[in-house]
């Protein structure tokens, strides 16, 4: 079922193979980027506008459902081909990072060169959501207008979002089902001490974490993705924890017998556009893998050897600093909030105390001088922090 064979499919990968994948269609990144979508906030104009950008030649948009506070929730379809792939992105509406990447993965398509872009089409079907949450990414919350997680609505389906999506799931019966996110920078791979800035999960089909072929073909394609980015971010790529959770979405669609991959877009920057354009690459590299059947080569060794990811990061970590008299190190990690609409960075206190075992995104050696917080030497974890000072010397907390 999952290896599909047809003479457009050799097509495609004697294409691919022509093409050097790495330098020529991930070095041209700039060319398919979407460039009038950019930064952590995506306004639902914004997307809809892109949306108006595509050939309908080469893509049909529909409206499959409406958010709660009635907005259109967009699929867009493109492709003939046998191999039928669903992603949907933005379920957490404060997570636009991979919604960027599939805005340029569907510019990819609408500009690409006619002979490439024939071989894909011809060899693949495309389902896309681009934003499944339109209400939580128009307020950048996770949860949609009702305080609902829709990654935890796979079975009660108490949300018109997610009924939208399991009836494109039901109706579109996806060979391959991609389910996109981002993930905070607090996550470290494992112990490496390094940032996670991508991160994957096979979710687990059932609550015995079996391995049926299904899910160890997520696995394998995992592994394809990550030997692609370990030449770009080597040490960046982690997994997370498969515990079975079947309100989870992609643990529901795991256990429906459809391999299923969670993509995580981590921290690189703040903006997260080199973010993005790693997850760009990696549904290339995706198709790549699926077309020439190269993923089959990976085990469920290899998958399991990709480190889990530790939250042992923070934004900005000030060692050994005299707090009151006694040291300690302070842990500051900014807090995201939706201003005028722009998404602001408000640096709190997450940590006082022994932070030996973190790293932080920046680190800053006290050298036992005197911290003061809003200028005082006495204060607390969740405090939002307006300044810092060492030694009566101002420190710089803005990004960038």
């Amino acid at each position: 079922m999952f290896t599909i064979v047809t003479k457009a499919l050799f097509t495609f990968v004697n294409v691919m193979r022509e093409v050097d994948f790495t330098t020529e269609l991930f070095n041209q990144y700039d060319r398919f980027k979407y460039k009038k979508i950019t930064g952590r906030y995506i306004p639902y104009s914004s997307l809809t506008e892109f949306l108006d950008t595509l050939s309908p030649n080469l893509f049909t948009i529909t409206e499959i459902g409406f958010s709660v506070e009635d907005r259109p929730i967009n699929l867009v379809r493109f492709g003939n081909g046998k191999i039928k792939i669903l992603g949907w992105s933005q379920m957490h509406g404060n997570e636009s990072t991979t919604t960027k990447a599939v805005v340029d993965f569907l510019n990819f398509i609408n500009i690409i060169d006619q002979s490439i872009r024939e071989k894909i089409l011809s060899a693949y079907s495309f389902a896309f959501i681009p934003m499944l949450n339109p209400d939580g990414s128009t307020a950048y919350t996770r949860e949609n207008a009702n305080e609902v997680d829709l990654n935890r609505d796979a079975t009660e389906l108490s949300q018109p979002e997610s009924k939208a999506l399991h009836a494109v799931f039901n109706s579109f019966t996806p060979h391959y089902c991609l389910n996109l996110h981002d993930q905070r920078s607090i996550f470290s791979v494992g112990n490496t001490g390094k940032s996670a800035a991508v991160s994957f999960l096979a979710p687990a089909a059932d609550i015995a974490l079996s391995v049926p072929a299904h899910r160890k073909t997520a696995m394998q394609l995992i592994c394809s993705m990550n030997v692609f980015l370990q030449k770009l971010i080597p040490g960046q790529v982690g997994t997370y924890d498969d515990t079975f959770n079947i309100n989870c979405t992609g643990d529901y669609f795991q256990a429906s017998g459809v391999p299923t991959i969670l993509f995580e877009a981590g921290h690189i920057d703040y903006a997260r556009e080199k973010t993005r354009k790693l997850i760009f690459g990696s549904l290339l590299q995706l198709l790549k893998s699926i077309s020439s059947g190269d993923f089959e080569q990976y085990t469920v060794v290899a998958y399991d050897a990709i480190p889990q990811n530790k939250k042992l990061f923070v934004d900005i970590l000030i060692r050994k600093a005299n707090v009151d008299g006694v040291l300690k190190d302070v842990g500051i990690q900014y807090k995201e909030q939706l201003i005028n609409g722009s998404v602001d960075f408000k640096p709190t206190v997450t940590y006082v105390g022994d932070l030996s075992n973190f790293n932080g995104h920046r680190e800053i050696d006290a050298v036992k001088q005197k911290i003061a917080i809003n200028g005082s030497p006495d204060f607390n974890e969740n405090v939002i922090v307006d300044e810092i000072m060492l030694n009566q010397s101002f420190l710089s907390i803005k990004i960038g």
